[in-house]
């Protein structure tokens, strides 16, 4: 449960607020204080890391915690709206997923690739948008799901108003981190799918490794690793990411 709350962020008082365990009793526990804690006491406690593991969606800052008085899966755009500017988060059929801060290798590889995209489409004149996050996209065109891909390319671009992209986009890609994989690579895997985005990327830093899923065709995912390049099929395969030459441009993290 350490190691959980830690990774949520999560104070002493907000465990007490979510648990109904005494702050006291919370305090002396996580100091290793109490070692041996009443069973309930546990059972209350474990409940809040429980549905951390199971959902992966209650990482919520804890500036956030006095906006978030529903049930997750009952939140709305609105509700994140509400939420103090400092406060990132996901929302994704009504639950609310907090965003933490992005390495410095996500923030690379995501602007090495954006930069890839856009030039590719300037030069040729295409009729795509290339976009970079922070980026809200209105999978749904509904007030229920609302999340931010690290890079996207519209190549419709009545779904690109103002606010959102409103609709799928043609090309999404996420980059993995340890608190993001399972969304990326289950929730919203299914959710791009279902939405209807044609291509999908997901970037691993750790295991330099891509996974290419290319929706249309009806594939299982391709595996690319940093010494591949890998062609765009949204861009009828004339945009290539030579990851490569990527590595080389953050191998220094590496070392």
């Amino acid at each position: 449960m350490k190691k959980a709350k830690k990774e949520l962020g999560y104070s002493n008082a907000m465990v007490a607020e979510l648990s109904g365990v005494p702050i006291g009793t919370v305090q002396k526990i996580f100091s290793g204080e109490t070692t041996a804690p009443r069973y309930a006491t546990l059972q209350a406690l474990e409940q809040i890391f429980i549905k951390y593991d199971e959902t992966s969606s209650s990482t919520i800052h804890e500036t956030a915690l006095p906006y978030l008085t529903k049930s997750q899966g009952e939140y709305t755009i609105e509700d994140c709206d509400n939420l103090p500017d400092d406060v990132r988060v996901e929302l994704i059929d009504g639950v609310i997923y907090y965003m933490s801060a992005p390495t410095v290798a996500h923030q690379m590889i995501a602007g090495y690739i954006h930069a890839q995209l856009f030039n590719h489409i300037k030069s040729n004149k295409g009729n795509c948008t290339a976009m970079i996050s922070p980026l809200s996209v209105e999978l749904n065109k509904d007030n229920k799901t609302s999340v931010q891909p690290d890079v996207l390319i519209a190549c419709d671009k009545s779904k690109v108003i103002k606010r959102c992209v409103y609709g799928a986009p043609d090309f999404v890609l996420e980059i993995l981190s340890p608190s993001t994989k399972s969304k990326d690579m289950v929730i919203k895997l299914n959710k791009y799918m279902a939405a209807g985005v044609k291509e999908y990327w997901m970037i691993d830093p750790d295991k330099k490794q891509l996974l290419v899923y290319n929706f249309d065709e009806n594939r299982f995912a391709e595996v690319h690793t940093f010494e591949d390049t890998v062609p765009i099929a949204v861009l009828d395969n004339k945009c290539s990411i030579d990851f490569k030459d990527l590595y080389e441009y953050i191998s220094f993290l590496y070392d």
